[in-house]
């Protein structure tokens, strides 16, 4: 054997240990025995796993769900074309359901695609809450670059989800049949709500959850029509939701601004609510508040105080088109402050009447792939009524608490009266929309300050 064969089978030896060590390397993280697809993606590095999951975010949702009314336009909609929903275009003058509730309802639940299989999920059960958040936590409504995503607490979900006079049965859920591991979600609320002049009980849907990798199996209008039936159940055939999408057809559709409250962490994760070609000094300066409220009387709200909310609530949402009709236990549950999950103010009179309310609800967002942030904290405003009280001076003090709270940004709807102080107090607008749904009810077209409802979401 010559020294250059010699060599050359060195070579091809040193390159095949090399190649070996490679492949051993890339193929660590796969797990002995058969693979399983779930464990196989949680088993990669984080930044893998998002690139995967933007890749499927992009090519499950983007096609298929249209942000726009032009987009709406050339979209067809095979599943809402199939449902008592108006049609996006129509003109329309009359009040009322679209189909008339059938007197017999669907015993048997719809089929699932095979290896799959219906739960109902009890949230009073910490080892099934924690299974929710985690399916939501990695699953539900990312920004479309993938960098934030919703990041709910059990407390927060326990209260979004578990209302007086919820039903079990309408905390519907997917499991895959082997493993039973959680895989869709999507929920129903009972709810009063004032439509003009019609007073209806419906339920609020919310959390519509598939898991990434099986959006594409159609599981969404499964979900759906389940739900539905569950409900019809109860005799109830009207329902209300809102969406980031355009789906047929909106009843309104509302903007989301947001108010800075801590514009260097804002800025040092590229935060879409900020106003553009600004340094961070003159940020921090332009967004400065006063260290304490003005307002004279302003407190927390105490479970005393729930008559007196009740009232004014009622005085005030009754001129929108579109409005809760609120009883007292669901006062109480909304309203009163919970650690870490909502907050409530009230303005108390010299002679001890509330005057005035405020109340908004904190979600966090997690922030991915950032190397010094991994979280934010977003307050949601959802209602301010004020009988005494200027509303931009009410709101303002508001800001001054949500952020001595830790909350890096309020946000807000210009639904109600809020456009009267978004700009005044420095609220930015931004791209994003909140479309408002009635399903099997029709009525005229409401425009954002005829909503007097805000959905915890």
């Amino acid at each position: 054997m010559s020294f250059s064969d010699q060599k050359q089978m060195d070579d091809e030896s040193g390159s095949l240990k090399k190649s070996n060590k490679k492949q051993k390397k890339e193929n660590a993280w796969r797990p002995e025995g058969p693979r399983d697809p779930f464990a196989m993606l949680d088993a990669l590095p984080e930044k893998k796993q998002q690139e995967i999951q933007k890749a499927l975010h992009l090519f499950s949702l983007g096609q298929c769900l249209p942000k726009t009314l032009q987009e709406a336009k050339r979209h067809t909609y095979h599943f809402w074309d199939t449902q008592p929903v108006p049609k996006l275009g129509d003109s329309i003058t009359t009040h009322g359901p679209i189909a008339e509730g059938e007197t017999s309802v669907r015993k048997e639940p719809y089929s699932l695609p095979p290896g799959f299989c219906w739960d109902s999920l009890d949230l009073s059960n910490s080892l099934v809450l924690r299974e929710l958040c985690g399916l939501l936590n990695k699953n539900y409504m990312e920004d479309d670059d993938n960098t934030i995503r919703f990041d709910f607490s059990l407390e927060y979900l326990q209260w979004a989800l578990q209302s007086p006079n919820g039903l079990l049965q309408w905390l519907l859920a997917v499991r895959v049949d082997s493993n039973k591991k959680l895989v869709g979600f999507i929920a129903a609320v009972p709810a009063g709500i004032r439509i003009y002049e019609t007073m209806k009980q419906l339920v609020q849907v919310k959390f519509l959850c598939v898991h990434k990798k099986l959006r594409l199996k159609r599981m969404a209008p499964v979900l759906i029509r389940e739900l539905t039936r569950r409900v019809n159940q109860q005799g109830l055939h009207q329902a209300v939701y809102t969406a980031g999408t355009v789906l047929p057809t909106p009843l309104s559709s509302c903007s989301l601004w947001h108010r800075p409250l801590n514009p260097r962490k804002l800025m040092e994760v590229n935060f879409p609510g900020l106003r553009q070609k600004m340094s961070l000094q003159q940020a921090i300066k332009f967004y400065c508040l006063p260290e304490v409220p003005k307002v004279q009387g302003l407190r927390p709200m105490i479970k005393e105080d729930a008559p007196g909310i009740h009232s004014l609530l009622q005085k005030n949402l009754s001129k929108f088109h579109l409005s809760p009709l609120l009883s007292l236990q669901e006062v109480e549950h909304w309203f009163l402050p919970r650690e870490n999950v909502n907050d409530t103010y009230v303005v108390e009179g010299d002679d001890g009447t509330l005057t005035d309310v405020v109340s908004f609800y904190g979600v966090s967002q997690r922030v991915l792939n950032h190397p010094v942030h991994t979280g934010l904290r977003a307050a949601y405003l959802l209602c301010i009524t004020s009988a005494a009280t200027e509303l931009a001076e009410l709101m303002k003090d508001t800001l001054i608490l949500a952020k001595s709270k830790g909350f890096d940004v309020l946000c807000a709807l210009d639904v109600m009266d809020n456009t009267s102080f978004l700009e005044k107090l420095k609220f930015t607008i931004s791209d994003k929309r909140v479309h408002y749904y009635l399903y099997n009810w029709t009525c005229p077209l409401m425009s954002p300050d005829k909503i007097g409802l805000v959905l915890p979401n």
